[in-house]
């Protein structure tokens, strides 16, 4: 029988975190919580999860706080952040300190579950047999999340080398949003989703690779294809 998958709630309404645990549950979770931000630091830092649930307005410390102090440790721990805020900036911000994906609330409880599937389902795309993958003066390698430019070391997170492992499989064509979404994601082609997911991560790719992120050299974007 195989193990059900391990799955920490950090959220401080009480209302929606017992929603949340009989949701989980009844789709076969198991299912740990903590309704405030230290508590919920303690346990994500234990290790023992396959997902990460982590609001962003938290007593004590924020999600924010508690997603970088777990990517300090751990770059491929899958992270989901919910967020009551709409602005762009708050996404970004998760986000950008190693957030797989975010889930704005109101949430739909089906897309909930189906993003949370599908970050555990998608934890690595195929299997490549060589793990450098070269961008001029930078030389990445997948197995150790990290590249190196000069003396310089750069920390990837499991997403992002996700990203470009499957880009770099297929740099022979322009990729989609929406393809990108299914193959590493792992989202249902017919699932209709509003994310800025995917272009707030190629931005942070850039930002780490690109010698001019302004002037994009190796993650180019061609209009209306990919």
């Amino acid at each position: 029988m195989a193990r059900r998958p391990r799955v920490l709630i950090v959220e401080d309404e009480e209302a929606i975190l017992t929603g949340l645990i009989d949701l989980l549950i009844f789709h076969g979770f198991e299912v740990d919580a903590a309704a405030d931000g230290n508590a919920g630091l303690r346990q994500a830092l234990s290790g023992q999860f396959d997902m990460i649930l982590l609001d962003i307005m938290l007593p004590g410390l924020d999600g924010y706080e508690i997603c970088n102090r777990v990517r300090e440790v751990d770059r491929e721990q899958p992270i989901i952040m919910l967020t009551a805020k709409s602005d762009d900036e708050d996404i970004i911000r998760g986000l950008k300190l190693g957030a797989d994906d975010y889930v704005a609330k109101p949430f739909s409880v089906r897309q909930l579950v189906l993003r949370i599937q599908a970050v555990l389902r998608r934890s690595h795309v195929g299997v490549e047999t060589d793990h450098l993958i070269a961008l001029g003066d930078t030389v990445i390698d997948t197995r150790t999340l990290s590249a190196t430019r000069d003396d310089e070391t750069i920390a990837f997170t499991r997403r992002e080398i996700d990203i470009l492992e499957y880009l770099a499989k297929h740099s022979d064509r322009p990729v989609p949003r929406e393809e990108l979404l299914a193959k590493v994601w792992g989202y249902a082609k017919d699932l209709e989703l509003e994310t800025r997911t995917v272009d707030i991560h190629i931005a942070k790719l850039r930002r780490k690779i690109e010698p001019v992120p302004a002037e994009p050299r190796f993650l180019v974007t061609i209009r209306t294809a990919g």
